[in-house]
């Protein structure tokens, strides 16, 4: 197969970039384009051979884009207007002009690109931007498949529910019903079980839920249905049903070796431990689970991701059992015990499948490198994407 020539907008951190290198497709990158200074920097220095435009898409003329002569286009474009905590500005919202940039330039190409990938968050599939997306690829001859995915359907410990698109310009020869279907996320294939060239998208294989946005938790010692937490019985129940799936790997295998990581710089300050000990979402490191890491982890902590507990010879239940009828001083020296610490970046970028050649420039914060990270996307996810879309 010859090597595909890739246009990667809103190109971040380089997270669609090492999923094409993950999928094992013979690729070159022809440009990347970004506005956010710090992730061009890190880009740059992870791939440094790579043309970075750092520009506006919309200030790129269409004669640039010809140029380019590119058989790909990867996306992920801004999910402020479409998060469902969000105000759902979606076309009205200012950062969806790029998009909506991108579907006007699309039919007036010399030529169309082969293949499209697109992700965003959960919420984009109700919008208006999608209603308007899948319309130009009709226009333009597109088959497309949408399909939600979570790291967990591909063995991964770690809750992050996206919209993906994949789109094949049509060709007599092989010519695909379309589809408006959204579907859950395909199964992994068996090592000799390829998908075969022509499967109609709503007939593709999907496996079990994995559209529900928390995952496995910990281990079933952890609270036999003692709430010790601000939970539910049904999330309790969830979570332990999550932890006994054994086709998701553990916590620990993502985790930096002890001795590289160093303890008290990541451990909760006190403040902290008090004020939101029982809105944390706690994980010990032979859980199958953890919660969506977000741009705001390590500065904010409700909805932000997990938190490790690192004395794993504590009972979490002794600790919050009666917890509210503890002094704060006392409450403090319990909580403690646990030894709760935040995951490093390294560990958060692990979980969303960067290889170990990635890394930071030494000069970008661990702030940084945590809001980075929570904007990219899981590359494994992506990698069997990319398969399924060029097989």
């Amino acid at each position: 197969m010859e090597a595909l020539r890739v246009l990667e907008l809103y190109s971040g951190i380089g997270g669609m970039h090492y999923a094409l290198k993950e999928s094992g497709l013979p690729f070159q990158v022809v440009a990347a384009i970004d506005i956010n200074t710090t992730a061009n920097e890190i880009y740059k220095h992870n791939f440094p051979d790579t043309p970075l435009w750092n520009k506006t898409i919309e200030g790129i003329q269409l004669d640039d884009f010809n140029r380019l002569s590119f058989d790909m286009i990867l996306m992920s474009p801004p999910c402020q207007p479409f998060t469902r905590i969000g105000l759902q500005g979606d076309i009205a919202d200012p950062r969806t002009k790029s998009f909506l940039y991108i579907l006007d330039l699309l039919p007036r190409l010399c030529r169309l690109p082969r293949f499209i990938l697109l992700e965003n968050v959960k919420g984009f599939e109700c919008s208006t931007a999608r209603e308007r997306l899948v319309t130009t690829l009709k226009e333009c001859g597109y088959i497309y498949q949408e399909i939600m995915m979570s790291p967990t359907s591909v063995g991964i410990p770690n809750s992050r529910l996206r919209y993906y698109l994949i789109a094949v310009i049509s060709t007599e020869k092989s010519s695909r019903p379309m589809t408006s279907k959204i579907t859950d996320a395909p199964s992994r294939p068996a090592q000799n079980d390829p998908v075969v060239e022509g499967t109609p998208p709503e007939q593709l294989p999907v496996s079990g839920p994995a559209n529900q946005e928390t995952c496995p938790p910990a281990d079933d010692k952890q609270g036999d249905n003692v709430l010790y937490k601000l939970e539910t019985p049904m999330d309790a129940q969830r979570k332990k049903d999550q932890n006994m799936d054994l086709s998701v790997r553990q916590i620990q295998d993502f985790l930096e070796p002890q001795t590289e990581v160093n303890m008290e710089n990541h451990l909760l300050p006190p403040k902290t431990l008090l004020r939101y000990a029982l809105l944390l979402d706690i994980v010990r490191p032979t859980c199958r689970r953890s919660v969506c890491f977000t741009k705001g982890y390590g500065r904010y902590v409700e909805g932000t991701g997990s938190v490790l507990q690192s004395c794993t010879e504590i009972e979490m239940e002794s600790v919050f059992k009666d917890l509210e009828e503890y002094s704060e001083e006392e409450k403090l020296q319990q909580l403690m015990k646990l030894k709760l610490r935040y995951f490093t970046p390294r560990e958060v970028a692990n979980l969303m499948g960067f290889p170990q050649s990635f890394s930071f420039p030494k000069h970008i914060a661990t702030k940084q490198q945590y809001r980075v990270l929570g904007n990219s996307l899981n590359i494994v996810v992506v990698a069997r994407l990319l398969q399924l879309m060029v097989s």
